[in-house]
């Protein structure tokens, strides 16, 4: 079905003429002269059949049929710009797996990740968690988190964070059970994780009682699930910074030996060889970078 509509360019004199009730501005407003808007409005009115503005002396005034088709043509020209940006950000929209380690996400990417969107609107990232070394991963991502170094064949990397390990446990804990020295731990649960097999030995040694015996040991196949049994209670786990910097700064953990600390991996992003040019991915790795360097350790 055809529509019978004025042209475009007589609506947008209109619609300006009528937003400003005065020609000049309009003119300026659309780069056009004052003769082209009045010619556009007069056209427009003949095929019309009516008058949409009046003339007040010196002023231009809208009569009571152009207010009312001033509104509709405005509401017409701003639903037509918000498609046309939604159809540009459509356009322009670049979407990026991010496979990340599953504590890593949790306790540090997601609760920044909204310096990212702000930063970069037009990217949107699928977040997947996984511990998998990435030789092994089926599924294809743009970026990947992983602690190393290791020899990632096919790939670019760099590290973007460093990492320190200490014991951390809950407030409650330590005020039953106080910790004052590396001593004190033998009367306290070690919390140990499968993805952090040697933590607690290389901790120990460091603080140089290496041959400590707990009063016991539980033990988690994940990393975040031993964090949480800290945060209740269960024990004293060996957590690592910068990772816990929010959690300690909240008060979900406490730190009792917090200058006794192993140097532990760091963290890399991985971007598979091809990807490496990819301005996209450049700027997720980059803005990795900067919130590695802005996390006090």
């Amino acid at each position: 079905m055809s529509r019978r509509l004025p042209s475009l360019t007589a609506l947008r004199a209109f619609e300006a003429a009528a937003r400003h009730e005065n020609l000049s501005r309009a003119a300026e407003e659309l780069f056009v002269t004052h003769g082209a808007i009045s010619r556009q409005i007069r056209e427009i009115e003949a095929e019309l059949g009516t008058a949409l503005f009046e003339r007040r002396g010196r002023r231009l005034v809208l009569t009571e049929a152009g207010r009312s088709y001033q509104r509709s043509v405005t509401s017409a020209f701003d639903d037509l710009a918000a498609a046309t940006e939604r159809l540009r950000h459509a356009a322009t929209a670049r979407r990026l797996t991010l496979n990340v380690l599953s504590t890593f996400a949790m306790r540090w990417l997601i609760p920044r990740l909204g310096r990212f969107q702000q930063l970069h609107p037009q990217i949107e990232l699928r977040l997947v968690t996984s511990d998998r070394p990435i030789a092994r991963l089926g599924e294809p991502f743009d970026l990947a988190v992983r602690r190393g170094p290791e020899d990632w064949a096919g790939y670019r990397s760099d590290a973007f964070m460093t990492e320190q390990e200490f014991p951390v446990c809950s407030a409650a804990l330590l005020a039953r059970n106080p910790i004052t020295t590396p001593a004190d731990l033998h009367r306290h649960v070690l919390l140990e994780a499968e993805t952090r097999p040697e933590s607690w030995r290389r901790w120990l040694r460091a603080a140089g009682v290496p041959q400590l015996q707990p009063a016991g040991r539980q033990h988690f196949d994940h990393f975040y699930l031993c964090l949480g049994a800290a945060e209740d209670g269960l024990g004293v786990a060996l957590g690592p910074m910068p990772l816990l910097a929010d959690d300690l700064a909240a008060g979900r953990l406490v730190a009792p030996l917090p200058d006794l600390f192993a140097p532990a991996r760091s963290y890399y992003w991985v971007v598979p060889e091809r990807l490496a040019g990819d301005p996209t991915v450049r700027a997720l790795s980059q803005w990795l970078e900067e919130e590695g360097r802005r996390t006090v350790v």
